[in-house]
């Protein structure tokens, strides 16, 4: 129940988490630490009565599912690239279900034994609940600390994908072994209820959230227009998806079988749905916004997690030493079992593996080193009844408050542990080293930067905004600067991969503008998935060092959501043979637009600095293939608006009425930037120019 004091809690750690960000940089701790930290102080504060307000804010099972849990998933969802998670789909399952499995059993055993030895006598069941809770990765957690660090992208998307799908798999088990500690283990019956329980979670919440996540991608194409409607639709779509997906599990019952659905699963493909497939239809105005959003509200769902997790640690009951032997015991147990779900797992893997995706060995010790527990733990723990009990249980604490007890301590010993070491594991094993490709871009950024503060202050001496003597040590510095980046250039190796990085600088260029185009109407949904694909394909080629990629294709049986779409409409709607022409204009109007824009970009360049930065040979290269390529578009658009003249003469002038309206749209944004004219004025004669 929300009250003045737990609402007054609520803001208060918001606003000491965002503080606690600045705190995390000074003192080189990860944010997560810093927020269990504040949380325990807090915890602590509010045992006296001017803080109690503190305790009204709790974590509640309703709290973490229908509002954090969402979040979360939806914002890494989100921004998975589901080409790229498509090709690490085996090591991802793998991860995600037979290693946490292994790890799920394991716990289970080694506890009951250890249990045993403390002369705790519990049933079999109970520890492997255990297990199956605390085995599953917080993504969010983990992967905050491998952007900051910069681990390998591979690896991030590896993690981030067993992350997200271990989470379904943990919270399927997990129900599953809950219900037979609370009903009883009746032989073949509760094995076939298992194994359909679970596989009609994972399937049956991967059709569910595909099918919601493309209904939701359409109406965000529909509300294209109005960015507030189509931000406001992404956030619906996650906790709907989460919210529909429990209601529907507990009242799907097929013959004697109660069918239940994974909302973490059917929310995981719901958010890879509309990242992929729905972005597109998201105005490129919305776009960036959307991101900024997401990234806001998973920072203060996570916060509030971590500082309440802190909170909840100060009342976990830990009244003997007994307890603190058995919690210090079970996180070595899990440690342990976290390596043998990964070693032996990852090796059969990789023997079976293609070469190309192979774990390295040293991927598999930060696999098992940075698993690190969070809010999904918490919130397992939350669901189990209070009245759960077991025959012979003769300890202190309920089951309930004695699973509680071991799970903080697990995810108390992950964070200031595991999170804490993970840049010098990642250091050691030279995992955030830069790629070759990674050390010219970084060298030629730094030339170009140089380059530019030095021009810009020969301009401002000239112009009296800065003293000489200062503008002469300024320039001193940076040519300098300048100087050493260009000679590290100047390398044989490094002349190698010039030509790759202009092209993938090129390909930049002209997603950018072909993203343009597509803001201002000048290419429809269809052309611009075409040529996004398109150029998708060339950037990959090209970063594994394929220069004469096939330009001709522009899907590769990777996207499987837009395979899925195209397969839909071509059901019900077939296209015209103008439609195809049009489509076809289109398409090669836009690939030579973007061309020219590449071609003016990089001819554009200062030829003294092009002489130092790039490596002649590559730009000369570069610049003759987008000539070709301009020739080429240019050449078949002419044909078709020749061949069809009468048909194009319409679509000419559609063309010209929305670069007339981009126009209008730029003048008026200028204006009111100027402050030229008042809000009042910009609002009326921007719903003139709709």
């Amino acid at each position: 129940m929300l009250t003045a004091g737990s609402t007054l809690a609520i803001f208060i750690m918001l606003g000491i988490s965002s503080l606690a960000v600045f705190l995390a940089r000074r003192i080189r701790l990860p944010h997560t630490v810093i927020l269990v930290i504040i949380g325990i102080l807090l915890g602590l504060l509010a045992q006296f009565p001017l803080f109690a307000f503190f305790k009204e804010f709790q974590l509640t099972p309703e709290l973490l599912f229908f509002l954090f849990l969402p979040t979360l998933i939806f914002e890494s969802a989100y921004n998975i690239n589901i080409r790229r998670m498509v090709e690490e789909t085996g090591i991802v399952m793998v991860l995600a279900v037979i290693s946490l499995l292994v790890s799920t059993v394991i716990i289970g055993l080694a506890l009951h034994f250890v249990l045993g030895l403390f002369g705790i006598v519990v049933p079999f069941i109970f520890t492997l609940l255990f297990g199956a809770l605390i085995s599953s990765t917080d993504p969010v957690a983990v992967l905050s600390l491998f952007k900051e660090f910069g681990a390998p992208r591979r690896l991030s998307l590896i993690f981030e994908g067993e992350s997200l799908f271990n989470d379904a798999t943990a919270v399927a088990l997990f129900l599953i072994l809950l219900e037979i500690a609370q009903f009883g283990y009746h032989g073949f019956a509760s094995i076939s209820i298992g194994i359909v329980s679970f596989f009609s979670m994972m399937l049956g919440g991967i059709l569910v959230g595909i099918i919601i996540g493309g209904f939701f991608a359409k109406l965000v194409g529909i509300a294209r227009e109005s960015e507030i409607a189509s931000i406001t639709l992404t956030i619906v779509l996650a906790h709907t998806t989460f919210i529909l997906t429990s209601i529907l599990s507990d009242h799907l019952v097929i013959g004697s079988y109660h069918l239940y659905l994974s909302p973490i699963i059917s929310t995981t493909m719901a958010s890879l749905v509309m990242g992929n497939y729905g972005r597109s239809k998201i105005h490129p105005r919305a776009e960036e916004f959307v991101d900024k959003l997401w990234s806001q509200l998973a920072f203060m769902a996570n916060s509030l997690i971590f500082i309440l997790i802190g909170i909840m640690v100060v009342s976990v009951p830990i009244k003997n030493p007994t307890m603190i032997a058995i919690i210090l015991t079970t996180i070595i147990i899990v440690a342990t079992a976290r390596a043998i779900s990964i070693y032996p797992i990852v090796k059969t893997y990789n023997l079976m593996a293609d070469i190309k995706k192979q774990v390295p060995q040293s991927w598999q010790h930060l696999l098992s080193w940075g698993s690190l527990r969070g809010a999904l733990a918490v919130t397992m723990i939350l669901i189990i009844p209070e009245n759960l009990l077991f025959s012979g249980w003769n300890f202190s604490t309920s089951p309930k408050e004695f699973l509680l007890a071991l799970t903080s301590g697990c995810i108390i010993a992950t964070l200031f542990i595991k999170a804490t070491t993970i840049q010098k594991v990642m250091k050691k094993l030279k995992l955030n080293d830069l790629t070759e490709i990674e050390k010219v871009e970084s060298e030629e950024a730094r030339a170009l930067i140089h380059h530019e503060v030095t021009e810009k202050i020969k301009l401002y001496q000239s112009r009296g905004y800065i003293k000489n003597e200062v503008a002469e040590k300024l320039n001193q510095q940076h040519q300098e600067a300048y100087d050493n980046a260009c000679a590290k250039l100047a390398t044989p190796e490094t002349k190698q991969l010039s030509e790759r990085v202009l092209r993938l600088y090129a390909i930049g260029i002209e997603r950018r503008h072909l993203k343009e185009l597509y803001h201002h109407n000048e290419v429809n949904e269809t052309v611009f998935k075409r040529l996004t694909g398109k150029l998708q394909l060339q950037f990959e080629a090209i970063e594994r060092g394929d220069l004469t990629p096939d330009i001709s294709i522009h899907s590769d049986g990777k996207d499987v959501f837009e395979i899925m779409a195209s397969f839909i409409r071509r059901l019900y709607h077939t296209e015209t043979e103008f439609e195809k022409i049009d489509n076809l204009y289109l398409y090669y109007r836009a690939q030579t637009i973007i061309a020219r824009k590449v071609l003016k970009h990089l001819g554009a360049i200062d030829e003294h600095s092009a002489e130092h930065i790039f490596s002649k040979i590559a730009l000369k290269n570069v610049l003759e293939l987008y000539f070709m390529f301009k020739g080429q578009s240019e050449k078949k658009m002419n044909e078709l608006s020749n061949q069809y003249a009468t048909h194009y003469q319409k679509l000419s002038q559609d063309l010209a009425d929305h670069g007339v309206t981009k126009i209008e749209e730029t003048v008026l944004n200028e204006l009111y930037q100027r402050e030229l004219i008042t809000p009042k004025l910009y609002v009326t004669l921007k719903e003139e120019l709709i």
